[in-house]
Protein backbone atom coordinates (compact mmCIF):
# COMPACT_ATOMS: atom_id res chain seq x y z
CA UNK A 1 0.00 0.00 0.00
CA UNK A 2 1.19 3.53 -0.76
CA UNK A 3 2.75 5.50 2.10
CA UNK A 4 2.65 8.91 0.44
CA UNK A 5 1.69 11.89 2.58
CA UNK A 6 -1.59 13.78 2.57
CA UNK A 7 -0.15 16.79 0.73
CA UNK A 8 1.01 14.59 -2.15
CA UNK A 9 -2.35 12.83 -2.25
CA UNK A 10 -3.98 16.25 -2.67
CA UNK A 11 -1.60 17.10 -5.52
CA UNK A 12 -2.47 13.80 -7.20
CA UNK A 13 -6.18 14.55 -6.90
CA UNK A 14 -5.62 17.96 -8.51
CA UNK A 15 -3.59 16.40 -11.32
CA UNK A 16 -6.22 13.75 -12.04
CA UNK A 17 -8.98 16.33 -12.18
CA UNK A 18 -7.01 19.00 -14.09
CA UNK A 19 -8.99 20.30 -17.05
CA UNK A 20 -11.91 17.93 -16.48
CA UNK A 21 -15.43 18.92 -15.47
CA UNK A 22 -17.28 15.61 -14.87
CA UNK A 23 -20.73 17.21 -14.75
CA UNK A 24 -20.39 18.65 -18.25
CA UNK A 25 -20.90 15.69 -20.58
CA UNK A 26 -20.01 16.19 -24.24
CA UNK A 27 -21.89 13.14 -25.59
CA UNK A 28 -25.39 12.88 -24.15
CA UNK A 29 -26.62 10.37 -26.73
CA UNK A 30 -29.83 10.42 -28.75
CA UNK A 31 -32.79 8.22 -27.77
CA UNK A 32 -32.93 4.83 -29.46
CA UNK A 33 -36.15 2.79 -29.70
CA UNK A 34 -34.31 -0.55 -29.65
CA UNK A 35 -32.63 0.16 -26.34
CA UNK A 36 -35.77 1.83 -24.99
CA UNK A 37 -37.67 -1.43 -25.44
CA UNK A 38 -34.96 -3.38 -23.64
CA UNK A 39 -35.01 -0.88 -20.78
CA UNK A 40 -38.73 -1.61 -20.24
CA UNK A 41 -37.75 -5.09 -18.98
CA UNK A 42 -35.82 -3.46 -16.12
CA UNK A 43 -32.30 -3.82 -17.48
CA UNK A 44 -29.73 -1.04 -17.14
CA UNK A 45 -27.33 -0.74 -20.08
CA UNK A 46 -23.59 -0.29 -19.59
CA UNK A 47 -20.88 -0.38 -22.23
CA UNK A 48 -17.93 -2.62 -21.42
CA UNK A 49 -15.04 -0.62 -22.87
CA UNK A 50 -12.48 2.03 -22.11
CA UNK A 51 -12.25 3.11 -25.75
CA UNK A 52 -13.85 6.56 -25.95
CA UNK A 53 -14.06 6.60 -29.75
CA UNK A 54 -15.69 3.16 -29.94
CA UNK A 55 -18.15 3.99 -27.17
CA UNK A 56 -19.09 7.28 -28.85
CA UNK A 57 -20.35 5.38 -31.89
CA UNK A 58 -22.89 3.46 -29.77
CA UNK A 59 -23.76 5.62 -26.77
CA UNK A 60 -27.46 6.46 -26.52
CA UNK A 61 -29.71 8.18 -24.02
CA UNK A 62 -30.69 4.78 -22.58
CA UNK A 63 -27.14 3.91 -21.50
CA UNK A 64 -26.11 4.87 -17.99
CA UNK A 65 -22.55 3.71 -17.35
CA UNK A 66 -19.30 2.28 -18.64
CA UNK A 67 -17.06 -0.26 -17.01
CA UNK A 68 -13.36 -0.79 -17.44
CA UNK A 69 -10.96 -3.34 -16.01
CA UNK A 70 -7.22 -3.96 -15.92
CA UNK A 71 -7.32 -5.46 -19.43
CA UNK A 72 -9.35 -2.66 -21.01
CA UNK A 73 -7.36 0.09 -19.30
CA UNK A 74 -4.10 -1.52 -20.43
CA UNK A 75 -5.31 -1.38 -24.05
CA UNK A 76 -5.79 2.38 -23.74
CA UNK A 77 -2.48 3.01 -21.96
CA UNK A 78 -0.54 0.99 -24.55
CA UNK A 79 -1.72 3.45 -27.23
CA UNK A 80 0.72 5.98 -25.72
CA UNK A 81 -1.94 8.62 -25.14
CA UNK A 82 -0.93 9.04 -21.50
CA UNK A 83 2.86 8.90 -21.76
CA UNK A 84 3.38 12.60 -21.00
CA UNK A 85 0.81 12.41 -18.22
CA UNK A 86 2.75 9.51 -16.66
CA UNK A 87 5.92 11.60 -16.57
CA UNK A 88 4.03 14.48 -14.97
CA UNK A 89 2.63 12.16 -12.33
CA UNK A 90 6.10 10.76 -11.64
CA UNK A 91 7.44 14.26 -10.97
CA UNK A 92 4.81 14.75 -8.25
CA UNK A 93 5.76 11.48 -6.57
CA UNK A 94 9.38 12.48 -6.14
CA UNK A 95 11.54 9.94 -4.32
CA UNK A 96 8.82 7.38 -3.64
CA UNK A 97 10.03 3.78 -3.89
CA UNK A 98 10.02 2.76 -7.58
CA UNK A 99 7.57 -0.12 -7.16
CA UNK A 100 5.20 2.05 -5.14
CA UNK A 101 5.58 4.82 -7.70
CA UNK A 102 4.50 2.47 -10.51
CA UNK A 103 1.47 1.27 -8.52
CA UNK A 104 0.52 4.83 -7.63
CA UNK A 105 0.73 5.96 -11.24
CA UNK A 106 -1.42 2.97 -12.28
CA UNK A 107 -4.07 4.24 -9.85
CA UNK A 108 -3.71 7.77 -11.20
CA UNK A 109 -4.18 6.55 -14.77
CA UNK A 110 -7.25 4.53 -13.83
CA UNK A 111 -8.80 7.57 -12.16
CA UNK A 112 -7.83 9.94 -14.98
CA UNK A 113 -9.22 7.73 -17.73
CA UNK A 114 -12.34 7.10 -15.67
CA UNK A 115 -12.88 10.85 -15.32
CA UNK A 116 -12.48 11.30 -19.06
CA UNK A 117 -15.20 8.70 -19.61
CA UNK A 118 -17.45 10.50 -17.11
CA UNK A 119 -16.87 13.84 -18.79
CA UNK A 120 -17.45 12.46 -22.27
CA UNK A 121 -20.62 10.47 -21.59
CA UNK A 122 -22.06 11.85 -18.35
CA UNK A 123 -22.66 8.39 -16.90
CA UNK A 124 -21.18 6.37 -14.08
CA UNK A 125 -17.86 4.57 -14.55
CA UNK A 126 -16.52 1.49 -12.79
CA UNK A 127 -12.86 1.93 -11.90
CA UNK A 128 -10.65 -0.94 -10.81
CA UNK A 129 -8.05 -1.53 -8.12
CA UNK A 130 -4.50 -2.67 -8.86
CA UNK A 131 -4.32 -6.46 -8.82
CA UNK A 132 -1.59 -6.31 -6.14
CA UNK A 133 -4.33 -5.22 -3.72
CA UNK A 134 -6.51 -8.32 -4.10
CA UNK A 135 -5.40 -9.68 -0.72
CA UNK A 136 -4.45 -6.37 0.92
CA UNK A 137 -7.27 -5.16 3.17
CA UNK A 138 -5.69 -1.81 4.04
CA UNK A 139 -4.81 -1.19 0.40
CA UNK A 140 -8.33 -1.95 -0.84
CA UNK A 141 -9.80 0.50 1.64
CA UNK A 142 -7.13 3.16 1.05
CA UNK A 143 -7.47 3.26 -2.73
CA UNK A 144 -11.23 2.74 -2.69
CA UNK A 145 -11.55 5.84 -0.54
CA UNK A 146 -9.32 7.82 -2.85
CA UNK A 147 -11.31 6.86 -5.95
CA UNK A 148 -14.43 8.00 -4.10
CA UNK A 149 -12.83 11.29 -3.04
CA UNK A 150 -11.82 12.05 -6.62
CA UNK A 151 -15.32 11.49 -8.06
CA UNK A 152 -17.99 10.52 -5.48
CA UNK A 153 -20.93 11.05 -7.82
CA UNK A 154 -19.87 8.92 -10.76
CA UNK A 155 -17.17 6.44 -9.75
CA UNK A 156 -18.09 2.88 -8.74
CA UNK A 157 -15.11 1.00 -7.30
CA UNK A 158 -14.53 -2.54 -8.53
CA UNK A 159 -13.29 -4.97 -5.88
CA UNK A 160 -12.39 -8.56 -6.85
CA UNK A 161 -13.76 -11.70 -5.23
CA UNK A 162 -11.16 -12.79 -2.73
CA UNK A 163 -11.69 -13.48 0.96
CA UNK A 164 -9.98 -10.17 1.71
CA UNK A 165 -11.91 -8.39 -1.04
CA UNK A 166 -15.18 -9.28 0.68
CA UNK A 167 -14.06 -7.52 3.83
CA UNK A 168 -12.55 -4.53 2.06
CA UNK A 169 -15.71 -3.96 0.04
CA UNK A 170 -17.84 -4.11 3.19
CA UNK A 171 -15.69 -1.48 4.92
CA UNK A 172 -15.99 0.80 1.90
CA UNK A 173 -19.75 0.30 1.67
CA UNK A 174 -20.07 1.25 5.34
CA UNK A 175 -18.39 4.53 4.40
CA UNK A 176 -20.79 5.15 1.51
CA UNK A 177 -18.46 4.15 -1.33
CA UNK A 178 -20.31 2.51 -4.20
CA UNK A 179 -18.96 -0.95 -5.02
CA UNK A 180 -19.11 -3.12 -8.12
CA UNK A 181 -17.97 -6.51 -6.81
CA UNK A 182 -16.30 -8.45 -9.59
CA UNK A 183 -14.98 -11.81 -10.80
CA UNK A 184 -17.91 -13.95 -9.66
CA UNK A 185 -19.10 -16.96 -11.65
CA UNK A 186 -22.03 -18.46 -9.74
CA UNK A 187 -25.17 -17.84 -7.74
CA UNK A 188 -23.58 -19.30 -4.62
CA UNK A 189 -20.61 -16.94 -4.84
CA UNK A 190 -22.98 -14.01 -5.12
CA UNK A 191 -25.06 -15.20 -2.17
CA UNK A 192 -21.88 -14.91 -0.13
CA UNK A 193 -20.94 -11.60 -1.76
CA UNK A 194 -24.36 -10.08 -1.08
CA UNK A 195 -24.21 -11.06 2.59
CA UNK A 196 -20.58 -10.28 3.33
CA UNK A 197 -19.75 -7.29 1.12
CA UNK A 198 -23.21 -5.73 0.61
CA UNK A 199 -22.12 -4.20 -2.71
CA UNK A 200 -24.20 -2.07 -5.04
CA UNK A 201 -23.49 -4.52 -7.86
CA UNK A 202 -22.29 -8.10 -8.24
CA UNK A 203 -21.39 -10.01 -11.40
CA UNK A 204 -21.55 -13.29 -13.24
CA UNK A 205 -18.99 -13.51 -16.05
CA UNK A 206 -21.27 -15.70 -18.06
CA UNK A 207 -19.31 -16.01 -21.30
CA UNK A 208 -16.43 -17.76 -19.55
CA UNK A 209 -18.84 -20.26 -18.02
CA UNK A 210 -20.11 -21.23 -21.46
CA UNK A 211 -16.53 -21.38 -22.73
CA UNK A 212 -15.38 -23.62 -19.84
CA UNK A 213 -17.92 -26.28 -20.73
CA UNK A 214 -17.43 -26.00 -24.48
CA UNK A 215 -13.64 -25.63 -24.61
CA UNK A 216 -13.11 -28.54 -22.25
CA UNK A 217 -15.34 -30.86 -24.28
CA UNK A 218 -17.91 -31.23 -21.50
CA UNK A 219 -20.88 -30.11 -23.59
CA UNK A 220 -21.95 -27.42 -26.03
CA UNK A 221 -21.75 -24.75 -23.31
CA UNK A 222 -25.14 -23.40 -24.37
CA UNK A 223 -27.07 -21.70 -21.54
CA UNK A 224 -24.52 -22.42 -18.79
CA UNK A 225 -23.76 -18.76 -18.12
CA UNK A 226 -27.33 -17.68 -18.75
CA UNK A 227 -28.70 -20.17 -16.22
CA UNK A 228 -26.12 -19.17 -13.61
CA UNK A 229 -26.79 -15.46 -14.14
CA UNK A 230 -30.56 -15.75 -13.74
CA UNK A 231 -30.16 -17.96 -10.67
CA UNK A 232 -27.80 -15.41 -9.17
CA UNK A 233 -30.18 -12.56 -9.99
CA UNK A 234 -33.00 -14.27 -8.13
CA UNK A 235 -31.04 -15.24 -5.03
CA UNK A 236 -29.43 -11.79 -4.75
CA UNK A 237 -32.83 -10.14 -5.01
CA UNK A 238 -34.16 -12.44 -2.31
CA UNK A 239 -31.27 -11.81 0.07
CA UNK A 240 -31.05 -8.03 -0.35
CA UNK A 241 -34.64 -6.92 -1.08
CA UNK A 242 -35.15 -5.55 2.44
CA UNK A 243 -32.01 -3.42 2.39
CA UNK A 244 -32.15 0.31 1.77
CA UNK A 245 -29.75 -0.29 -1.14
CA UNK A 246 -30.37 -3.76 -2.62
CA UNK A 247 -27.56 -5.39 -4.58
CA UNK A 248 -28.09 -5.42 -8.34
CA UNK A 249 -27.00 -8.27 -10.58
CA UNK A 250 -24.76 -7.66 -13.60
CA UNK A 251 -24.74 -10.02 -16.56
CA UNK A 252 -21.09 -9.35 -17.18
CA UNK A 253 -19.37 -8.96 -20.51
CA UNK A 254 -21.92 -10.52 -22.84
CA UNK A 255 -20.36 -12.54 -25.66
CA UNK A 256 -23.05 -12.46 -28.35
CA UNK A 257 -26.02 -10.40 -29.44
CA UNK A 258 -28.55 -13.16 -28.75
CA UNK A 259 -27.69 -13.03 -25.03
CA UNK A 260 -29.24 -9.56 -24.94
CA UNK A 261 -32.64 -11.17 -25.54
CA UNK A 262 -31.98 -14.31 -23.48
CA UNK A 263 -31.11 -12.28 -20.39
CA UNK A 264 -33.54 -9.38 -20.74
CA UNK A 265 -34.72 -8.29 -17.32
CA UNK A 266 -31.45 -8.95 -15.49
CA UNK A 267 -30.62 -5.80 -13.54
CA UNK A 268 -27.60 -4.70 -15.59
CA UNK A 269 -25.84 -5.66 -18.82
CA UNK A 270 -22.18 -4.82 -19.43
CA UNK A 271 -21.84 -5.05 -23.19
CA UNK A 272 -18.64 -4.91 -25.23
CA UNK A 273 -19.18 -2.57 -28.15
CA UNK A 274 -19.11 -5.44 -30.66
CA UNK A 275 -21.93 -7.24 -28.81
CA UNK A 276 -24.04 -4.10 -28.47
CA UNK A 277 -23.73 -3.44 -32.20
CA UNK A 278 -24.51 -7.07 -33.09
CA UNK A 279 -27.63 -7.08 -30.91
CA UNK A 280 -28.87 -3.83 -32.44
CA UNK A 281 -28.35 -5.14 -35.97
CA UNK A 282 -29.79 -8.65 -35.55
CA UNK A 283 -32.54 -8.59 -32.90
CA UNK A 284 -36.10 -7.35 -33.02
CA UNK A 285 -37.01 -4.91 -30.21
CA UNK A 286 -39.75 -7.10 -28.76
CA UNK A 287 -38.04 -7.93 -25.48
CA UNK A 288 -39.65 -9.70 -22.53
CA UNK A 289 -38.11 -10.33 -19.14
CA UNK A 290 -36.47 -13.75 -18.85
CA UNK A 291 -35.64 -13.71 -15.14
CA UNK A 292 -38.16 -16.51 -14.50
CA UNK A 293 -36.74 -18.67 -17.28
CA UNK A 294 -35.01 -21.89 -16.24
CA UNK A 295 -32.65 -22.58 -19.11
CA UNK A 296 -31.68 -26.19 -19.76
CA UNK A 297 -28.02 -27.21 -19.74
CA UNK A 298 -26.79 -30.55 -21.07
CA UNK A 299 -23.43 -32.21 -20.60
CA UNK A 300 -22.06 -34.72 -23.07
CA UNK A 301 -23.23 -38.32 -22.48
CA UNK A 302 -19.76 -39.43 -21.38
CA UNK A 303 -19.48 -36.68 -18.73
CA UNK A 304 -20.84 -37.42 -15.27
CA UNK A 305 -22.39 -34.69 -13.13
CA UNK A 306 -20.09 -35.58 -10.23
CA UNK A 307 -17.07 -34.98 -12.45
CA UNK A 308 -18.08 -31.36 -13.03
CA UNK A 309 -20.54 -30.51 -10.22
CA UNK A 310 -22.02 -28.00 -12.63
CA UNK A 311 -25.02 -27.55 -10.34
CA UNK A 312 -22.84 -25.46 -8.03
CA UNK A 313 -23.04 -22.67 -10.59
CA UNK A 314 -26.75 -22.10 -9.94
CA UNK A 315 -27.79 -24.00 -6.81
CA UNK A 316 -27.53 -22.22 -3.46
CA UNK A 317 -27.86 -24.92 -0.82
CA UNK A 318 -28.35 -24.59 2.92
CA UNK A 319 -24.63 -24.83 3.61
CA UNK A 320 -23.99 -21.77 1.44
CA UNK A 321 -26.90 -19.90 3.01
CA UNK A 322 -25.67 -20.68 6.52
CA UNK A 323 -22.18 -19.48 5.65
CA UNK A 324 -23.53 -16.29 4.08
CA UNK A 325 -25.69 -15.60 7.12
CA UNK A 326 -22.73 -16.13 9.44
CA UNK A 327 -20.75 -13.51 7.52
CA UNK A 328 -23.60 -11.04 7.74
CA UNK A 329 -24.07 -11.54 11.47
CA UNK A 330 -20.45 -11.98 12.55
CA UNK A 331 -18.01 -10.47 10.08
CA UNK A 332 -14.48 -11.94 10.21
CA UNK A 333 -11.56 -9.60 10.82
CA UNK A 334 -9.30 -10.97 8.09
CA UNK A 335 -9.43 -12.83 4.82
CA UNK A 336 -7.64 -15.76 6.42
CA UNK A 337 -10.34 -15.98 9.09
CA UNK A 338 -13.10 -15.82 6.49
CA UNK A 339 -11.54 -18.57 4.36
CA UNK A 340 -10.99 -20.75 7.42
CA UNK A 341 -14.63 -20.37 8.41
CA UNK A 342 -15.72 -21.41 4.91
CA UNK A 343 -13.66 -24.58 5.18
CA UNK A 344 -14.97 -25.31 8.68
CA UNK A 345 -18.55 -24.99 7.40
CA UNK A 346 -18.02 -27.42 4.51
CA UNK A 347 -17.21 -24.94 1.74
CA UNK A 348 -13.54 -25.64 1.22
CA UNK A 349 -14.03 -25.57 -2.54
CA UNK A 350 -14.93 -21.86 -2.41
CA UNK A 351 -11.77 -20.73 -0.61
CA UNK A 352 -9.35 -23.64 -1.08
CA UNK A 353 -5.84 -23.90 0.25
CA UNK A 354 -3.70 -24.01 -2.89
CA UNK A 355 0.03 -24.36 -3.36
CA UNK A 356 2.14 -21.92 -5.35
CA UNK A 357 2.40 -24.63 -8.02
CA UNK A 358 -1.41 -24.85 -8.20
CA UNK A 359 -1.67 -21.10 -8.72
CA UNK A 360 1.05 -21.14 -11.37
CA UNK A 361 -0.80 -23.87 -13.26
CA UNK A 362 -4.08 -21.97 -13.10
CA UNK A 363 -2.33 -18.88 -14.47
CA UNK A 364 -0.68 -20.93 -17.20
CA UNK A 365 -4.07 -22.25 -18.37
CA UNK A 366 -5.26 -18.72 -19.19
CA UNK A 367 -8.82 -17.44 -18.71
CA UNK A 368 -10.34 -20.90 -19.17
CA UNK A 369 -8.77 -23.55 -16.91
CA UNK A 370 -8.10 -27.04 -18.27
CA UNK A 371 -10.74 -29.24 -16.68
CA UNK A 372 -8.70 -32.42 -17.09
CA UNK A 373 -6.02 -31.00 -14.81
CA UNK A 374 -8.51 -30.32 -11.98
CA UNK A 375 -11.35 -32.80 -12.42
CA UNK A 376 -10.29 -35.21 -9.65
CA UNK A 377 -10.20 -32.38 -7.11
CA UNK A 378 -13.50 -31.00 -8.39
CA UNK A 379 -15.12 -34.40 -8.01
CA UNK A 380 -13.66 -34.71 -4.50
CA UNK A 381 -15.11 -31.34 -3.48
CA UNK A 382 -11.71 -29.69 -3.00
CA UNK A 383 -12.21 -27.26 -5.90
CA UNK A 384 -15.12 -26.01 -8.01
CA UNK A 385 -15.57 -24.58 -11.47
CA UNK A 386 -16.61 -21.15 -10.16
CA UNK A 387 -13.54 -20.96 -7.92
CA UNK A 388 -11.19 -22.01 -10.73
CA UNK A 389 -12.59 -19.39 -13.07
CA UNK A 390 -12.33 -16.73 -10.37
CA UNK A 391 -8.66 -17.54 -9.79
CA UNK A 392 -7.96 -17.73 -13.52
CA UNK A 393 -9.66 -14.37 -14.04
CA UNK A 394 -7.59 -12.70 -11.36
CA UNK A 395 -4.42 -14.22 -12.84
CA UNK A 396 -5.37 -12.91 -16.28
CA UNK A 397 -6.00 -9.40 -14.96
CA UNK A 398 -2.68 -9.59 -13.11
CA UNK A 399 -0.88 -10.32 -16.39
CA UNK A 400 -2.48 -7.31 -18.08
CA UNK A 401 -1.76 -5.15 -15.03
CA UNK A 402 1.91 -6.14 -15.35
CA UNK A 403 1.92 -5.00 -18.97
CA UNK A 404 0.54 -1.63 -17.90
CA UNK A 405 3.02 -1.41 -15.03
CA UNK A 406 5.89 -2.23 -17.38
CA UNK A 407 4.95 0.64 -19.66
CA UNK A 408 4.83 3.00 -16.70
CA UNK A 409 8.21 1.77 -15.47
CA UNK A 410 9.71 2.34 -18.90
CA UNK A 411 8.56 5.96 -18.89
CA UNK A 412 9.83 6.97 -15.47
Amino acid sequence: MSTIDAATIDKIKDLVRKGIEPDTARTTGAPDEFWQQLRTTGTELWLDTGDIDAASQLWTAEMTALTTNNTLLNKEIQKGIYDDFVREAASILGDLDRRQKVSEIAFILNARHGLRLVQTFGGDVSVELHTDLADDLDGIVHYGRRFHEIEPEHFIVKVPLTATGLLGARKLREEGVRINFTLEFSARQNAVVAAAAMPNYCNVFLGRLNAYVKDNGLGTGVNVGEKATIASQNVVRELTAARSVPTKQIAASLRSGDQVAKLAGVDVFTMPTKVAQEAHETLQPDFASQVATNYEVELNPDVTESEVHIEKLWDVDETVRAFAQSLDENTPQSGEELAARAREMGLGDMFPQLSSTDLEEIAADGKIPRHERWKDRIEAGELAVDTLLNLAGLASFTEDQKALDDRIAGLI
